[in-house]
């Protein structure tokens, strides 16, 4: 068998060889690092079923070090999954990319490349096995470089507090990075201590000796930990010229070069191996019902985070494939509802927002709707998480709480003003903005139902519920509040605002002034012929506020859609960095409040 693995090894080189010097690019140096790794992992250990990638006994695989993606296809051409040509790798139409993505390819299930991220991801499908108590085993292979990324290391801790016997991160450790030595080198002992430290089990190998790399994975798979197992390996193996060498990172070789190349590597057939195939158990059967959700009453005062957790409680207790998860501020993000009440279907992420997003693609790829919360303003650091997620087709729901100036006196690095531009800019997001508890727990249940990333921004603040029970809320609408046949100006709000917008409907009327109201509680997607139509029909005018930064907030999206239609519109939003304050104090000093309005209502008509 290691006389097969180490052949196969070899032929996985040569494939990487042609495939970057078709393609004019690509990471071939990475590559050959990792092919006995590779082999080893995709012939003999892995079980997994060739032709069902859904298969939900299969072994996932990850390869965080996405710039190796040359050695990736390779494997799974031999492996008779990749059907399409090798050397179409990095072309247009080809399913090959510059690094992984699941849009082609069926069994890449996790965009990467953006390092640092595969871990948590890892970490999130193995806890999936867990909970549905599954046998599929998870590999993540990074390389050195990216463990100097903090990720990694939140995705250990969580995997170590989880006991996931059933994750284990491969280190390539070929001491070379992109610009130069990485940060520990060959430093193999340095290593070994942070990930000890941290809990888990580190198993050290020489990373080509394929006797070494098998003993490891046996020695994985009987562990009662997480294993990390540190492979010291050496870049640009197999190639003279390029092993251990600076400067080769993301190049590819002339043809001088490759010819030299291609003589140094044994050409030899690809083995025949026979891989293990899971047996399949089936899909996961939830037996789910409709929610009840919570009975609010219009007149009620009620935070929308209050009500975006009783009604996620409602949803567990419904549908046993929602899952819970919140950065460990749940008390304030009112997911503590469904950890009190229904506890089997909530995680505590604790403080690493990264490493809860990642979990979350992990989760949902297994199967789960997830719901993530945590702080609005939090999310930023995620940003790249989410971003990657999109990208990986990720579908869960993400909800931001405490939301702009109207959270008072904790100040502004507390306050969410950039979360809408965040979401706005991520492809085919969904970001909905509820103001009352009746909208919110409707946009929660909906959100269950859509696929993609989904984004509920929720305020501190209680709020008057405003509709009954039976309002029906549709992706991409708006509510009307207020209309009349004589109406002079559209006055348009989302959460906290949209109350202000309503004070500012009286205030206007009494002075001989009407208005029209309408609550945008979906930003994205928007439906923008709709909204014209309207805004045509009462007074061609428009008045936004938003609590929220004017940059890619909702005033700059409707601003977009009204380009060129003669509509007249004037924007309140949040045009400096906060102060701490009272919430009434804080909408006042940044003129967002109904006085604001009030004003800028009487300047456009």
């Amino acid at each position: 068998m290691i006389k097969k693995i180490e052949d196969a090894a070899n032929v996985l080189r040569r494939d990487v060889l042609k495939m970057t010097t078709n393609a004019g690019s690509g990471h071939l140096t990475s590559s050959l690092s990792s092919a006995e790794i590779i082999s080893t992992l995709f012939f003999e250990e892995m079980k997994y079923d060739v032709r069902n990638s859904d298969n939900p006994e299969n072994d996932e695989f990850i390869l965080s070090k996405g710039h190796a993606a040359p050695i990736l296809y390779s494997a799974l051409y031999r492996a008779g999954i990749v059907k399409q040509d090798l050397n179409t790798l990095r072309k247009l139409n080809s399913p090959l990319e510059g690094h992984p993505t699941p849009r082609s390819i069926k069994n890449v299930k996790i965009a990467t490349g953006s390092l640092g991220q595969g871990p948590s991801i890892g970490v999130g499908m193995a806890l999936a096995g867990k909970i549905q108590k599954r046998n599929f085993r998870v590999y993540v292979l990074c390389g050195d470089g990216e463990i100097a990324e903090g990720s990694v290391y939140e995705a250990i801790e969580f995997a170590v507090y989880h006991k996931l016997n059933n994750f284990c991160m491969i280190v390539d450790v070929n001491r070379l990075g992109q610009a130069g030595e990485t940060m520990l080198g060959y430093d193999i002992n340095s290593y070994k201590k942070r990930f000890e430290g941290l809990g888990c089990e580190v198993l050290t190998i020489n990373g080509h000796d394929v006797e070494e790399i098998l003993k490891a994975f046996s020695k994985a798979r009987k562990s009662s930990l997480p294993v990390v197992i540190l492979a010291k390996t050496i870049k640009g193996k197999g190639i003279s010229f390029l092993e251990n060498k600076e400067g080769f990172h993301g190049k590819v070789l002339d043809k001088k070069q490759y010819e030299l190349a291609l003589s140094e590597l044994a050409d030899t057939q690809f083995p025949q191996f026979i891989i293990k195939k899971p047996a399949y158990s089936g899909r996961n059967r939830w037996k789910t019902k409709k929610p009840v959700l919570p009975d609010y009453k219009t007149g009620e005062q009620i935070s929308t985070r209050l009500a975006y957790g009783e009604s996620l409680l409602k949803l567990t207790l419904a549908r046993p494939d929602v899952l819970a998860i919140d950065g460990e501020v749940n008390n304030s993000t009112y997911s503590i509802k469904v950890k009190e009440e229904n506890p089997g279907q909530f995680i505590e992420m604790f403080i690493a927002e990264q490493n809860m997003i990642g979990v979350a693609l992990g989760l949902s790829k297994k199967g789960f709707k997830v719901f993530a919360s945590t702080f609005a303003a939090f999310l930023t650091r995620a940003h790249d998480q989410i971003r990657m997620s999109a990208i990986s087709n990720g579908d869960f729901v993400i909800a931001g709480s405490h939301a702009g100036v109207s959270i008072g006196e904790d100040g502004a690095s507390q306050m969410g003003l950039e979360d809408i531009s965040l979401f706005r800019s991520i492809p085919e997001s969904i970001i909905f903005y509820p103001s009352d508890a009746v909208s919110t727990s409707k946009l929660v249940e909906l959100s269950s139902s859509l696929s993609g990333i989904k984004y509920i921004r929720t305020t501190r603040g209680n709020t008057r519920v405003l509709y009954n029970s039976k309002e029906k809320f549709i992706i991409g609408e708006f509510k009307i509040l207020h209309e009349s046949l004589i109406d002079k100006v559209v006055l348009c709000g989302s959460g906290i605002t949209l109350y202000e917008a309503l004070k500012a409907h009286s205030e206007l009327k009494k002075k001989g002034i009407n208005s029209a109201v309408i609550d945008l509680y979906c930003i994205k997607p928007f439906n923008a012929e709709k909204f014209i139509n309207f805004v045509k029909k009462h007074g061609n005018n428009i008045i936004v506020s938003e609590d929220h930064y004017e940059e890619g907030g909702i005033g700059e999206m409707l601003s977009t859609i009204i380009l060129n239609k003669g509509i007249k519109m004037k924007l309140l939003n949040v045009k400096s960095i906060p102060h701490s304050g009272k919430p009434e104090e804080l909408l006042k000093k940044y003129k967002i409040d109904s006085e604001a309005i009030v004003e800028a209502a009487k300047e456009i008509i």
